[in-house]
């Protein structure tokens, strides 16, 4: 018996407490992505009408540079899994780190509308960057029995993020006496906002110096000690690092660097399985959920709420979207992804239609009714509730598990483009539906969430528990 084999029998189990620490910081660091994901994405929505005024647009425009980012978005979604599998994974994080860093000073300093646009769409690269990287890398480094709670943590941090840009956005906005173009060190309110979001963006760089590269992206570039290190730290002393080696290595060369041909095949351009993930992912955005984080304080002012209660309020829709995801991180490896999905989809319809039914009703002095009014606010919050602990993780975390190893990368890249483009669809849109008709805008809502259902049901397969290897 080797002195290896010794020290993996005297070892003390399997990433168990000695070990879990360390990978929890490892994914908590990388999913520092996701939390400048969640606050990007949604720090907007306290500029949104301080856009409209400074630049004197209407609702069509107005939509669009709030949707340009999405845009990037796709594009850095797409492109992703490729760099990640030509520098690293790490590289891909510094990457991210320094487009976040310089669209965040970009857009607080905007020349003009179009300027503005354009540092949009740099930060919406970022975000799609790290949209992939981030559980990517948490599914390759996490051991399998805690591969979904860590996962989450993608989700934790979107949420996260979203929830600190509300209150940032809340605070500047009261410091500025509610006047979302009021003057703040030199700056107006909506400038400040944007701005902000440099120190996450640097404090993400920072932390991708302290975690390990991806040990799959290291044996696929031949560097196989240091994989199996970073295999010791995260998965324990037990196992048999050899045969763990060998386990990835085989099914890497069972496999070639995937490829945008590589998901091809089937009866629909496709293979089934990456249909699978770019419904998921169209699903998840078609419900709308990024009109509560991008439009909500717009929304809500649009039926009589005063600017600075309308900001309180999605302050405290992102606090509902946390409890969602931390009941999600509890439950993804108890009850399944699948379950979770279904019971997510329930609980957006009653949430969506009676936000549809509370929106039917005519404004009474510029206000909805009393009744409504408050129909509306808590469906809003039943409605991202459901979203955070089920579609809300439970997509994140299948798409960095369902794929087969040969194509993950490029499948993973693919489905995530394809969400920021139904992302890109919903928000491009929802100013105009609204200005047309708010109510039928819900029911479309209500109806994808519905149509969620036999999808999950028909086609959505349980990943649960098992190693990426054993997805083929």
């Amino acid at each position: 018996m080797t002195s290896t084999a010794q020290a993996q029998q005297s070892g003390a189990g399997t990433a168990h407490p000695e070990h879990l620490g360390h990978v929890v910081f490892i994914a908590a660091a990388a999913a520092m992505g996701g939390f400048l994901f969640g606050y990007d994405s949604s720090v907007i929505n306290g500029a949104v009408e301080a856009i409209r005024d400074r630049y004197d647009i209407g609702s069509a425009a107005l939509a669009q540079v709030i949707a340009v980012a999405l845009i990037g978005c796709a594009i850095g979604a797409a492109t992703a899994g490729r760099i990640a599998d030509r520098i690293g994974r790490i590289r891909c994080m510094q990457i991210a780190a320094v487009l976040f860093t310089v669209s965040a000073v970009g857009s607080a300093l905007p020349f003009s509308l179009w300027d503005l646009a354009f540092w949009r769409v740099v930060g919406g690269f970022a975000i799609g960057m790290a949209s992939v990287i981030g559980p990517a890398y948490i599914a390759e480094v996490a051991p399998p029995a805690y591969r979904g709670r860590l996962g989450s943590f993608q989700q934790a941090a979107i949420v996260v993020g979203i929830a600190v840009s509300q209150l940032v956005n809340w605070g500047i906005l009261n410091a500025a006496d509610g006047d979302q173009r009021g003057e703040l060190m030199g700056l107006e309110a909506w400038q400040l906002m944007l701005g902000v979001m440099v120190v996450p963006a640097v404090l993400y760089g920072l932390l991708s110096f302290a975690i390990p590269e991806s040990p799959r992206y290291l044996i696929s570039v031949g560097k196989h000690e240091r994989a199996r290190k970073i295999l010791e730290e995260v998965e324990g002393r037990s196992i048999d690092l050899d045969a763990r080696v060998g386990e990835i290595e085989s099914a890497m060369h069972r496999e070639e660097k995937s490829s945008f041909k590589d998901l091809l095949g089937g009866s629909f351009f496709f293979k089934p399985i990456v249909w699978i993930g770019i419904g998921l992912s169209v699903f998840q955005q078609f419900v709308g959920i990024n009109v509560a984080f991008y439009y909500s304080s717009t929304l809500w002012q649009s039926v009589g709420v005063d600017p600075t209660d309308s900001f309180f309020y999605s302050f405290t829709t992102s606090i509902i979207n946390i409890v969602g995801t931390v009941i999600a991180m509890i439950f993804v490896d108890r009850i399944g992804r699948r379950p979770l999905a279904i019971i997510g989809s329930v609980g957006m319809v009653i949430g969506l239609a009676l936000e549809a039914w509370a929106f039917s009703f005519d404004l009474v002095d510029g206000k909805l009714p009393a009744t409504q009014g408050w129909v509306a606010l808590v469906a809003a919050h039943i409605f991202v509730l459901f979203f955070a602990l089920s579609w809300g993780v439970v997509v994140w975390v299948m798409l960095g598990e369902m794929f087969p190893n040969r194509i993950r990368a490029a499948a993973l890249g693919v489905a995530a483009a394809a969400q920021w483009i139904a992302n890109w669809a919903i928000t491009a849109s929802f100013p105009s539906l609204a200005d047309w008709n708010l109510s039928v805008t819900y029911v479309i809502y209500t109806a994808f969430a519905a149509l969620s259902i036999p999808f999950v049901l028909k086609f959505v397969k349980e990943t649960k528990g098992k190693t990426l290897e054993e997805m083929g």
